[in-house]
């Protein structure tokens, strides 16, 4: 996809929520919580406009772009079951995503640069691809240089892995992560109302 490189904070104060985790939209986002822009404070959104806010979390937070998402959502609807857990599903599963979430980087972005230069195996071959999809028993590792590993391992130890995921174990001393099982629909970590995002897609 066409990588997002404009002002981060400015998209965490659109759609409200920490969608880019760095330090400084964080920070920006404490000093001021507002929507950017003119004439935003009491105005409510239509339901076109609050369904293209709830696709543009789903776009900023996985790094997707407009036609890979439609590709995500073409494919979600051709499984069993809600369409929008499948399609929140297959996001969760992506490369950039699983590292980010096993601890490896502090954030999505960092985590697909690290891919994109090559610096991720997945079952012992390089991965370059953030996009890549895992599946149950894949071992995602650091690249056996010294500095990488010491690169992740200083990394890795600021970074948090938001909680104890039953799909995932991450071993920091050796920078090693094992997907045990496929993500379910309480283990998606973005809170979105994808129902308005799967009415939005169909239309």
């Amino acid at each position: 996809m066409s990588r997002y490189t404009g002002p981060k904070a400015r998209i965490n104060r659109r759609l409200s929520m920490l969608v880019y985790e760095n330090g400084g939209a964080a920070r920006a986002m404490e000093r001021r919580e507002s929507p950017p822009g003119m004439h935003t404070r009491g105005r409510r959104p239509s339901n076109y406009g609050l369904a293209l806010m709830e696709k543009q979390k789903i776009k900023h937070y996985y790094g997707l772009g407009e036609r890979q998402l439609r590709r995500y959502f073409d494919k979600a609807t051709r499984f069993k079951g809600n369409t929008g857990e499948q399609l929140l599903i297959l996001c969760e599963k992506r490369l950039d995503n699983v590292v980010r979430r096993a601890g490896f980087t502090t954030t999505r972005p960092q985590a697909r640069q690290g891919i994109a230069h090559g610096h991720f195996q997945v079952n012992g071959i390089k991965v370059d691809k953030p996009s890549y999809s895992l599946r149950p028993g894949d071992i995602i590792t650091v690249r056996p240089r010294e500095n990488l590993q010491n690169l992740y391992r200083g990394i890795s130890s600021e970074a948090s892995s938001a909680d104890s995921l039953d799909w995932l174990a991450f071993d920091a001393e050796t920078l090693r992560a094992t997907m045990l099982g496929a993500p379910g629909a309480t283990d998606i970590s973005l809170p979105v109302d994808v129902n308005m995002v799967v009415e939005f897609l169909s239309r």
